[in-house]
């Protein structure tokens, strides 16, 4: 039986391939998924007995989201992000800022349009631009994973439909200043091209970075299509609870494609989702504190390979972007890594980096004892690896 030639050319997504190797090694430490190692605060768990309280709520609710917590979201996105819902953009609620990147995919693309993608990328954005049957047109970062504007405005084509920026950054840590994402956000405008923003890291900023929402520059609503989670700060992974922030012309086509996907967002997770705005960005900052230990003695440890790893500066999200000297391809590294000292990391292959060898190392969901017995094994085997 024939199968679809578009799917067959996709990149498998490497977090599955990773987590068998772990698998089939045990006692293994991930430092691969970019997850955190915390759940849900108390005020979204209580919010379930409330859900089964009421018979209606195991029905299908409105495509675009419950409207109580379409009013929580709305007052988040004014008192956070500076973005106000109005008559030019609109908000939904999306199960996972992954399915929000899909719907605004197929609500903006026509086969062979051309997106423009930072490299490296978040391997899934550049996965659902070749299952749309477009191409993702890859520009690279600088040294340090930031933004080269002229390069991005000399990607443009007649067939761009979409610039796409994700800050804080997976995989780099990097957090793109407000100047970058302004100009990239008015080359778009002059440009009558869609800035597609990923949000999914907006809590997760150390050392002085600041996060910036272009959703929140006058007049941006008419091209600028916002991507938010539930899924990192608020532990909420499995849940899965994102939102888009999208302009007016795009609605009608969005219900479309989500009543066709998916109908609504989870709504037992959704009335969770809820009950996680009210306990606030307080709930998140009490964690970074935590993480931000963490990424101390992880930032540390790895600054003790001193010339054999490049450390590029990471302000933001909990991703460390290691450049490593050697020949070795980095699934060899990965692999070996994993079999012979039980700490797994993620190939710099499936962010679109194919020249030289990079590897993610995540560090979010960690507790502190793991994380440095994690970082020990992965410094001592990099050490090995790379001294042979």
């Amino acid at each position: 039986m024939q199968r679809a030639v578009r799917i067959q050319s996709v990149q498998s997504p490497i977090i599955p391939v990773v987590a068998e190797l772990i698998r089939q090694n045990a006692g293994t430490i991930s430092l691969g998924q970019g997850v955190v190692g915390y759940g849900p605060p108390r005020e979204a768990i209580e919010q379930i007995q409330r859900f089964l309280a009421d018979g209606e709520n195991h029905k299908y609710k409105p495509v675009i989201g419950c409207p109580e917590l379409l009013t929580a979201f709305e007052r988040k996105l004014a008192a956070e992000n500076g973005v106000s819902i109005g008559p030019t953009n609109r908000l939904v609620i999306t199960a996972g800022s992954n399915m929000g990147f899909i719907n605004a995919l197929l609500a903006i693309t026509d086969p062979g349009d051309e997106v423009i993608l930072q490299t490296p990328y978040y391997f899934n954005h550049e996965m659902a631009i070749a299952m749309a049957n477009c191409r993702p047109v890859l520009v690279l970062t600088d040294s340090n994973y930031q933004l080269q504007l002229e390069k991005i405005r000399a990607a443009i084509t007649p067939r761009t439909r979409a610039i796409v920026t994700v800050s804080p950054n997976n995989p780099t840590g990097a957090v793109y200043p407000e100047s970058a994402l302004r100009e990239v956000n008015q080359l778009c405008r002059d440009q009558g091209v869609y800035h597609i923003h990923d949000e999914a890291y907006e809590h997760f900023v150390y050392d002085g970075g600041k996060h910036f929402s272009p959703g929140s520059i006058d007049g941006a609503a008419g091209h600028t299509i916002s991507l938010f989670s539930l899924s990192k700060a608020y532990g909420f992974a499995s849940w899965r609870i994102g939102a888009m922030v999208i302009p007016e012309v795009l609605l009608e086509s969005v219900r479309k494609i989500q009543d066709t996907i998916l109908i609504c967002a989870p709504v037992i997770s959704q009335f969770a989702a809820i009950g996680a705005l009210e306990a606030g960005a307080a709930y998140c900052r009490e964690k970074l504190r935590d993480i931000t230990e963490i990424r101390d003695v992880v930032r540390r440890e790895l600054s003790s390979l001193g010339d054999r790893c490049e450390l590029p500066p990471a302000d933001g999200a909990f991703y460390f972007l290691l450049r490593v000297q050697t020949e070795l391809p980095p699934m060899r590294i990965v692999e070996r890594l994993i079999q012979e000292h039980r700490v797994a990391v993620i190939p710099g292959t499936a962010f679109g980096l194919t020249d030289g060898c990079y590897l993610r190392v995540a560090y979010g969901a960690l507790q502190r004892e793991v994380a440095k017995e994690g970082i020990g094994r992965l410094v001592s085997g990099l050490k090995k690896i790379l001294g042979e």
